[in-house]
């Protein structure tokens, strides 16, 4: 080590020496702790800046799902159609579902059912006409077999189930009909005048005087009910 000279003591030279070095000691420690603080401020905002992001993300995904329809489904009901009030034509309750290509959706068919007679003396079976009518814009497929049809009879007053010509004598014979627009396919049962339950489960028993209603079904398209009489 150089020896330090000049007119002073070297023992001055020594400490001021010393007090340089630990000065730059210093500045170098302060220098190093400053450019860490500034690092760590930078990742901190980028640390926040991505959860934030990420808060946002599923926010968004949770709101859009929410906002989704649900997926809406509804079955049909053996009572008469509240729509009895208004034009026998109509097509009374449809199921909204769509059909696959070819096949006759229930919003593009019609359902009337209708009793033979007014009033039906006793002893006399009554006799009602289902008619399925396309009310669509083009030709179309469906099945029009006895399984799928069913006429149901209803007390008036009451609305008290009776009677269904599938309770008792289920027929599951296919019969596939194309049609037309315009085009009807018509049908007849008859009725013994006699309950039924579903299944055939319960006594049939006879079915006093009074007025009742009928309704027409296919699948899940109902007609409006209409009234006749047992004497």
């Amino acid at each position: 080590m150089m020896e330090p000279s000049g007119p002073l003591p070297p023992e001055i030279y020594r400490r001021r020496r010393w007090l340089a070095i630990g000065a730059a000691v210093v500045a170098l420690v302060l220098l190093i702790w400053i450019v860490s603080a500034l690092r760590g401020g930078d990742d901190d905002q980028a640390t926040d800046a991505a959860a934030a992001s990420s808060s946002l993300s599923v926010t968004t995904t949770a709101s859009a799902s929410s906002s989704a329809p649900a997926s809406e489904s509804g079955s049909s009901s053996e009572s008469p159609s509240a729509s009895g009030s208004t034009d026998p034509s109509s097509t009374g309750e449809a199921s909204d579902a769509a059909a696959p290509a070819g096949q006759c959706a229930d919003s593009s068919l019609a359902v009337k059912v209708s009793p033979g007679k007014p009033t039906y003396p006793a002893g006399e079976e009554p006799e009602f006409g289902i008619v399925v009518t396309n009310i669509g814009n083009a030709p179309c497929d469906r099945e029009l077999g006895a399984g799928m049809q069913q006429v149901l009879v209803y007390t008036l007053d009451t609305q008290q189930r009776l009677w269904s010509n599938n309770d008792c004598f289920p027929n599951s014979a296919a019969d596939v009909r194309t049609l037309a627009p315009g085009e009807q396919a018509a049908f007849t049962v008859k009725w013994s005048g006699a309950t039924s339950a579903p299944g055939c489960t319960a006594p049939r028993e006879p079915v006093p005087a009074g007025a009742y209603s009928v309704v027409g079904q296919l699948g899940n398209l109902r007609s409006a009910p209409e009234p006749f009489n047992l004497s």
